[in-house]
């Protein structure tokens, strides 16, 4: 029984015969390898395009700046399967990856979401400023928090935003949405009465859309980048494990209470 809408039974991607491979309609062997970063080859396998060297470029930077982070969750996790289960590397990274939601690694797609609306409204005749502005009061009023800015660590400044945000500047890719994306900034800090900080995810959303990437594909970027992160994670666990000592101090730091409803009959 089919649930839900098919689409049309054809993929552009690739397809494997006998004697070479095809890719996006390029040959892998003959054409591909050894032509090609990663880098490139990834653009290629995403967007069906070889990139622009301004797409290189910052697909390359934007890459680098996500990829590791410290011991957040998504590298605990991964620890913390390895060491359950040490054959199993593939379920350790994909321990990590599920933990790439919109309050770890995940915010560059809500980022990107949020210019695009107000983009949108720009392109129809409101000013940048008063979308911003509404668009801040708007999330303020609601309690929510405002995808993009703030950071527990990170203050006042996230240095890898500004670093994108320089690049862009300097290699003149700064269009409408890295526009948008600073008078969020001036906005987020007039609605909450204090600045905070542009986040990474941010500036990676802004410039990806600048660069004419699909806001469907920007999570994509901090979900290939922190894949490899986890990988030396993994590795290092392997070499010198702290998956154990990291469960330990985890059971240390929680205290165990019974309550009488528990109990009653």
């Amino acid at each position: 029984m089919q649930i839900g809408k098919a689409g049309t039974p054809v993929s552009h991607i690739s397809e494997a015969y006998p004697d070479r491979v095809e890719v996006r309609g390029r040959d892998l062997c003959c054409d591909l390898m050894g032509r090609l970063s990663f880098t490139e080859y990834f653009h290629l396998l995403l967007t069906g395009r070889e990139p622009t060297e301004n797409q290189r470029f910052f697909l390359d930077l934007l890459l680098i700046s996500i990829a590791e982070h410290g011991m957040m969750p998504t590298n605990v996790a991964a620890r913390l399967t390895l060491a359950a289960d040490p054959g199993s590397l593939q379920g350790a990274v994909a321990a990590g990856i599920l933990g790439c939601g919109p309050v770890v690694l995940g915010t560059s797609e809500s980022c990107a979401q949020l210019l695009v609306d107000a983009q949108a409204k720009v392109a129809a005749g409101e000013e940048p400023e008063a979308v911003a502005g509404s668009i801040a009061r708007a999330i303020h009023a609601s309690g929510d928090k405002v995808p993009g800015f703030g950071h527990p660590v990170h203050r006042p400044v996230d240095p890898r935003a500004a670093r994108i945000l320089e690049l862009a500047d300097a290699r003149g890719v700064s269009g409408p949405h890295v526009m948008l994306a600073r008078r969020l900034g001036d906005a987020v800090a007039e609605a909450w009465r204090k600045p905070l900080p542009m986040n990474v995810a941010m500036p990676i959303a802004a410039v990806l859309l600048d660069l004419e990437f699909s806001p469907d594909v920007v999570k994509a970027v901090p979900i290939l980048a922190r894949t490899a992160g986890l990988l030396a994670h993994l590795a290092e666990e392997r070499r010198q494990p702290l998956g154990f000592l990291m469960a330990a101090s985890a059971e240390a730091a929680v205290t165990y209470e019974s309550r009488p409803e528990d109990t009653a009959p």
